[in-house]
């Protein structure tokens, strides 16, 4: 049996979507790109982040199987992943998930402002008091991370409440850390310091 301190249960957690147990902080505008942990389903809610183990793993996998040389294999990943997508919209409609585009902005300004203020602090506490170096450094970059989606989020509402969509502009996030920025990319991540080429727009 293998024993994790604190700090890896809280990796493990966040990689798994499962650090949000709350369903009213649960709803992100954002795609949703895999299937949550049923009982989390069956007990009201999506989590902060909704990332199943097993869709981090797959897509983890398609990208290492590219690398080695296996492209079907990879391609099989990929549909493993994209599969996890359509239980996860299923699971959305039938708990009635998604509202209408203020009431989902609503619920992921709840949510982001949930994990930078409480969960994420909590993270950090304890890799800190573990002296996790790599914990602590990914709680921090996602702390920061998900403070830029509050803001963000909190700016789209403002807008939309006018009867206004946000102004068009590029979307661009940092490959290394997640960072969110509007406009053109800059020259170097403000959350992780990485180059301006670890940047991809988003469609």
């Amino acid at each position: 049996m293998i024993c994790l301190d604190g700090s890896e249960l809280a990796l493990q957690a966040a990689v798994a979507g499962l650090e949000v147990l709350r369903p009213d902080a649960a709803l992100k505008l954002v795609a949703v790109i895999a299937e949550p942990d049923p009982t989390l389903v069956t007990g009201g809610g999506f989590t902060g982040s909704t990332m199943s183990a097993e869709a981090f793993d797959a897509q983890n996998a398609a990208a290492k199987a590219d690398a080695d040389g296996y492209p079907q294999i990879a391609k099989l990943f990929r549909a493993a992943a994209a599969a996890e997508t359509v239980h996860a919209h299923a699971h959305l409609r039938v708990m009635k998930g998604v509202g209408d585009t203020k009431q989902n902005l609503q619920a992921a300004i709840e949510g982001e402002g949930y994990e930078f203020k409480q969960m994420y602090p909590a993270f950090i506490q304890e890799a800190e008091a573990e002296g996790h170096k790599a914990a602590l450094i990914s709680f921090r970059n996602a702390n920061a991370v998900e403070k830029t989606h509050f803001d963000l989020y909190s700016k789209a509402l403002e807008t939309l409440e006018t009867g206004k969509d946000l102004a068009p502009a590029a979307i661009y996030v940092c490959d290394v850390c997640g960072h969110t920025h509007v406009g053109e990319a800059p020259d170097k991540c403000p959350v992780c310091g990485a180059v301006k080429g670890k940047f991809k727009e988003v469609a």
